[in-house]
């Protein structure tokens, strides 16, 4: 799909679509209980990690960033911040990779293989008018749109420091 206001000669300027069923949503959601369930009782997110987790907000964020200068300040400490925006964040998810730290957080075996069938083997075609070309199967990325992939691009850069 074609993001507004784009030059359509550049794919780039094109976004993914995806069409999920009912049950896949309500499927979503199950999955994603327990996931978040499995995440807080373990604490596995890290605490600094602000984006996407229920009552934080980037308000909470600039607020903690704002308190840490504020201190320095008073103590005549310099600050400096790095600041790390991903571009296509979502399409560049290594999946055998967020697979891979999946187990290593100790995920429980049935969560983890909804959460493979979930991410694995996904296909894609493009479609040109009233051309479709071939389904081919995606090696990155993970779907956008949907409830856990917020969950799962936290968890996947959660070890970055």
């Amino acid at each position: 799909m074609l993001k507004p206001g784009k030059d359509p000669t550049q794919p780039e300027n094109y976004r993914p679509i995806s069409l999920l069923s009912t049950l896949s949503k309500l499927t979503e959601n199950f999955i994603l209980d327990k996931l978040n369930e499995h995440l807080a009782e373990n604490k596995i997110l890290c605490p600094e990690q602000f984006g996407f987790r229920k009552s934080l907000t980037t308000s909470h964020q600039l607020l903690r960033v704002v308190e840490y200068i504020t201190r320095g300040f008073k103590k005549g400490e310099c600050t400096g911040e790095v600041f790390h925006d991903v571009q296509k964040a979502f399409d560049r998810v290594w999946i055998q990779g967020l697979i891979h730290k999946l187990i290593r957080y100790k995920s429980p075996p049935h969560l983890l293989q909804l959460l493979k069938s979930y991410l694995e083997e996904r296909k894609f075609a493009v479609k040109i008018g009233n051309s479709t070309s071939e389904a081919k199967i995606m090696r990155a990325g993970i779907p956008q749109g949907g409830k856990i992939s917020t969950v799962l691009y936290s968890l996947y850069v959660n070890d970055i420091p």
